[in-house]
């Protein structure tokens, strides 16, 4: 797809059945699902087995001649006892970006919209037993808030969750060490068309990639979002959200902005068309049209 001067490809790294909701989400009812099947059910909540389905991918932008990545998934080889679809992985994820036109040495930029094991994955490779950067040329945008939070130099017992261990020592540091890393925070300004900006909660640092090209808008949401359920039910967080509160405020301030721009919101977990537009509904959201039927989209070799 193609918005204003941005050429935006989804490369896919996994999909797979996930937790149940009441797991994933808490804070909704069980009636919730059955009372929207219609359009959550099969591709975002698996109605026979009661499981979720999910996914991570990488979005790849070209914009003013740079080639950045967004997101870098689970990777491969990485010891994540406390998370199994994240453990030993072997994908083929390099040959998808290749088959997009991208090697790892043409890459610019890596956005971690924040460092989580399955956002954070291919940081790095395993190369003769040490864990290198995989984009040897690119500089890594890290979110410091997050930076400080997991680094196990400050204060190991702020290191929430199994799922998280072993991520910073595989995937974050290496590239720190290696002097590709960039700690920001209060905002970034990658490009002329594309800025990161702080929306807290889930990690102390998650951010957002907002873009502005044209008469064009979009923001690449991260994990604001794990479900489509979340548009019309804003205020409810995953069970992976440190602040609960900031979580909910960073989510209703950027659908309401999605909202107001008739910008494009495109998540990190959210398979199938990936992406969407929203419209304010009282005090929720509700999506208004996929990425596939968004007139200012013309679509692109998708992996």
């Amino acid at each position: 797809m193609v918005l204003g001067d941005v050429e935006i490809t989804r490369v896919v790294e996994k999909e797979w059945r996930t937790r149940e909701p009441h797991e994933m989400f808490p804070e909704l009812a069980p009636e919730f699902w059955e009372r929207n099947r219609s359009w959550l059910a099969p591709e975002f909540w698996d109605a026979d087995d009661g499981r979720l389905v999910s996914c991570t991918h990488t979005w790849v932008l070209r914009s003013e001649g740079k080639i950045v990545l967004i997101d870098t998934g689970i990777g491969n080889h990485k010891q994540r006892p406390g998370a199994p679809p994240f453990h030993q992985q072997n994908s083929d994820f390099l040959g998808a970006l290749a088959r997009a036109g991208v090697a790892p040495e043409d890459v610019d930029i890596v956005v971690n919209t924040h460092l989580h094991a399955d956002h954070v994955g291919w940081n790095t490779r395993l190369t003769q037993g040490e864990w290198v950067p995989t984009f040897p040329n690119a500089t890594y945008l890290l979110p410091e808030p997050d930076h400080y939070f997991w680094n196990p130099a400050h204060d190991l017992a702020r290191r929430s969750g199994a799922a998280n261990r072993n991520v910073f020592e595989d995937s974050v540091e290496p590239v720190v060490r290696a002097g590709r890393s960039l700690l920001w925070r209060d905002g970034h300004d990658i490009d002329a068309h594309l800025r990161l900006e702080p929306a807290p909660g889930h990690t102390p640092g998650s951010a957002v990639v907002v873009l502005e090209s044209g008469t064009d808008r979009a923001v690449f949401a991260g994990d604001l979002l794990h479900s489509p359920a979340q548009v019309v039910e804003p205020d409810c967080n995953s069970c992976f959200c440190e602040d609960q509160e900031q979580a909910r405020a960073s989510r209703r301030r950027v659908l309401q902005w999605a909202a107001d721009h008739t910008a494009l919101v495109l998540p990190a977990h959210v398979r199938g068309s990936a992406a969407f537009e929203v419209a304010s509904r009282g005090s929720a959201f509700a999506i208004t049209r996929w990425a596939d039927r968004h007139p200012g989209c013309r679509a692109q070799g998708e992996e």
